[in-house]
């Protein structure tokens, strides 16, 4: 009889060695005559564990991390085949508190399933809400998704039901669904975590979307630098479509459905859903203006549901276990989880997934440890490279879209980027503003022409030539920038500047409000 062990698949794993590890596996179990099923799963999200080994035994999967091939012999002489004790060992997986302290809704199945196995994928609840969908009107799938509270998982944050329903309400011959996988925030990864560790989940998402609006052709959108993410997709869609997931007759429902991966060409503005579109149908990837609405006039001129991965992602389980379900978790007008991602100079970093309502202190210490270097916290950036930077004094607000924007800042994709107190703020500033300068598609004044200037502006406040009408320049070319741009590549910019500013003048050679008062 063979004994069952884990080996993440996923990006982060396979930088930390894990195939190296998963060949060693094989070749001592050889070595020694034992029987060993090796399946390689997604990453359960713990990333300074990895690559992180599990073991199926009576008592539940076994974790040992992080592993490195040379410690293989050793794993195997403590006998953990059968969950022995060793240095590596963390006990059962589900109980190490970094996972146990978790609500892993749209991440229930990453690092616990085969992520191109669909018999794994169906023994999990998969296809339970394409199901459900394919046996109900369309009226009535958007209504579960608009009645659960699911909104964009992105930076706007909109509604997707009602997104779903001026789509569903267009008159159009064809109309089109597209996930937004361009993922290039600095320090997110649950797009990427998705794509290759649960890949029919995403999936079932659009392709319910698409009987829901009428869609019958879907593309996902997914960033150059995700090879992997690439391949998973596009051999999960191939199953999904053998299977009669997707195709001609979804489900047996009489309606069509069709799904296709659509690679990026490297710019960080085809994150933001027109240019993406362009970039679809093989133009430059510049923004649009709007309107018209990408939902009325959106890839080639049809009707189109944009939304990102975690969004779709979220959708089977609204469909399989009802909206009420999903929406009694979170706060406020926030509803459902969202799966936080810690980065930067973090002790403990990985992916974690709450419900809203939870604080950046939690995150920080109660599930990040503080940071790698062991020195205070003293800015945290939320939200991407273009979110702000949150001082202590707001740690404790709410992790919502409706209490963090009354601050000035955004929620976004969820990415949390932790820096100690060796940071220097004016320099975080000025990279806002030469990342946008090098990133900006040029369509609009404000953005290509401001972030050049913000560089110029921040450099004369650092040397101190005249600061004092610097400061004041730098303020009103963020207003500019703020009310102006197109999109928010330049509209959200502003937003570690003038954070960076407000919370951390004396790193730009301001003195701090006290003193100034004094």
């Amino acid at each position: 009889m063979s004994t069952t062990i884990y080996v993440p698949r996923d990006s982060a794993a396979l930088a930390a060695g894990a195939d190296e590890v998963a060949a060693a596996i094989t070749a001592e179990a050889a070595r020694r005559g034992l029987a060993v099923n090796l399946v390689r799963n997604g990453s359960r999200g713990l990333f300074w564990l990895e690559p992180l080994v599990e073991v199926q035994t009576p008592g539940g999967r076994m974790a040992y991390g992080p592993v490195a091939p040379q410690d293989v012999p050793g794993l195997f002489e403590a006998g953990f085949l059968s969950g022995g004790a060793h240095a590596l060992g963390h006990g059962v997986t589900e109980q190490i508190p970094f996972l146990a302290l978790q609500e892993r809704l749209t991440f229930r199945r990453v690092g616990v399933t085969d992520p191109l196995s669909l018999a794994d994928y169906a023994a999990h609840e998969g296809w339970a809400g394409l199901q459900r969908a394919a046996a109900m009107p369309p009226a009535e799938v958007i209504h579960e998704v608009t009645h659960s509270g699911l909104r964009g998982r992105g930076g706007a944050a909109f509604p997707a039901g009602i997104k779903w329903k001026t789509v569903a309400e267009a008159v159009a011959d064809q109309k089109y669904v597209v996930c937004n996988a361009d993922e290039g925030d600095s320090g997110t990864y649950s797009d990427r975590m998705t794509m290759e560790g649960d890949p029919f989940m995403l999936i079932e998402g659009m392709a319910i979307a698409g009987l829901a609006v009428g869609a019958t052709h879907g593309v996902v959108y997914i960033r150059s630098e995700y090879p992997h993410a690439v391949a998973t997709m596009n051999e999960a869609i191939a199953l999904a479509t053998q299977a009669g997931f997707l195709g001609e007759d979804v489900c047996g429902c009489g309606r069509a459905f069709h799904l296709e991966v659509r690679k990026a060409a490297g710019a960080y503005v085809c994150g933001e859903e027109t240019a993406m579109l362009e970039s679809i149908e093989g133009k430059r990837g510049i923004v649009r203006a709007k309107p018209p609405l990408p939902a009325l006039q959106g890839l080639f001129g049809q009707p189109t549901v944009i939304n990102n991965v975690i969004t779709l992602a979220s959708v089977p389980i609204i469909l399989a276990r009802g909206a009420d379900f999903y929406r009694n978790y979170g706060v406020g007008r926030s509803h459902g989880t969202l799966p936080f991602q810690l980065a930067g100079n973090i002790r403990h970093g990985g992916l974690v997934e709450k419900a809203f309502g939870l604080t950046l202190r939690e995150l920080i210490y109660g599930f990040g440890g503080g940071t790698r270097s062991g020195r205070p916290v003293k800015a945290v950036q939320v939200g991407g490279p273009l979110g702000a930077y949150v001082p202590e004094s707001k740690w404790d607000v709410p992790l919502d879209y409706e209490a963090y924007a009354a601050f000035g800042a955004v929620v976004g994709h969820g990415g949390i980027v932790v820096h100690d107190d060796t940071a220097d703020m004016a320099a975080l500033a000025r990279y806002a503003m030469e990342f946008c300068a090098l990133e900006s598609c040029g369509k609009c004044t404000p953005c290509r022409i401001g972030s050049t200037r913000g560089v110029e502006v921040i450099d004369r406040i650092v040397r101190d030539e005249r600061r004092a009408e610097q400061v004041i320049l730098l303020r009103d070319l963020c207003d500019t920038m703020l009310a102006g741009s197109l999109c928010a590549m330049g509209g959200m910019t502003p937003y570690p500047v003038l954070s960076a500013l407000d919370h951390y003048p004396e790193d730009f050679g301001i003195a701090p409000p006290s003193e100034r008062a004094a």
